[in-house]
């Protein structure tokens, strides 16, 4: 049902290199590329995550309790999610691995301070 969402960020060139790398483990590249933003997605062309300058040009901010969730293949692709995240200068949320009997998961935070979560269930 999700089409796409969209975090913020200060500096889209940082935040490209720092996606670019991340999502590169689940498949993901650029599907869209604008002056102002750059969307994400699957070869399948499912949802999209979307980085952009705030169209209201303040500084971008990211939300308390808010959380982007990405659906991984395997435990083994939320583990080289989480991995390109720190390499790539992202700060641990929480390391992966099992939270309930159903979920597998880690947490990070981007350059920016936006939350991200990588997950697999079955």
């Amino acid at each position: 049902m999700i089409g796409y969402t969209t975090i913020g960020t200060n500096d889209l060139e940082r935040a490209k290199a720092f996606y670019d790398a991340v999502l590169a483990p689940l498949g993901g590249r650029r599907t869209l590329v604008y002056e102002r933003s750059l969307y994400y997605g699957s070869p399948s062309r499912g949802a999209m995550l979307g980085v952009t300058l705030p169209f209201d040009r303040q500084d971008a901010t990211p939300g308390n309790g808010a959380m982007v969730a990405l659906s991984a293949e395997s435990p083994a692709v939320v583990d080289a999610v989480h991995a390109a995240a720190m390499a790539a200068g992202g700060t641990c949320e929480g390391p992966p691995g099992q939270r309930m009997d159903n979920f597998y998961g880690a947490y990070f935070r981007d350059l920016d301070g936006n939350k991200i979560c990588i997950f697999k269930m079955p």
